[in-house]
């Protein structure tokens, strides 16, 4: 359903965002939310930021459980240090699963929790906006 150029795309233009940048326009827009609200937006900006996030969760989701062969050949660019990080992170906030099969050689598989399930709304409200946004840049 998405291509991979479209992440790449997608990433670079709309997780550029950083806790600076969203501290500095929350402070301006602050009338009326929450200090619980701010922190929960850095929360979910910071677990999402990266150039790979959004194309792992995808083709996780896509895909169901995958290798992390399979994972690198699917984000296509990536290097098993990047991977192996972004993946670690992933499961360090709970939206992947990560299995260790005891077979020869050892294989590790890495699958979606119940959790992310609830991203997967906003990776595709992001990409709409992306597409509208490089409509309107282009028809300038």
């Amino acid at each position: 359903m998405f291509e991979v150029e479209s992440y790449r795309i997608f990433t670079l233009y709309l997780l550029s965002v950083t806790f600076r940048k969203v501290t500095i326009f929350m402070s301006v827009v602050n009338k009326g939310i929450s200090k619980g609200s701010i922190l929960a937006l850095k929360d979910a900006i910071e677990l999402l930021s990266g150039k790979w996030k959004f194309c792992i969760l995808h083709n996780l989701h896509h895909y169901g459980t995958m290798r992390f062969k399979d994972l690198q050949e699917a984000a296509v660019g990536i290097t098993p240090k990047v991977l192996s990080k972004e993946l670690q992170e992933l499961e360090n906030n709970l939206l992947i699963t990560r299995t260790v099969n005891n077979t020869k050689p050892v294989t590790v598989c890495y699958a979606p929790t119940k959790h992310a399930i609830d991203v997967l709304p906003v990776i595709s409200a992001l990409l709409d906006f992306g597409e509208k946004h490089r409509k309107i840049i282009k028809g300038r």
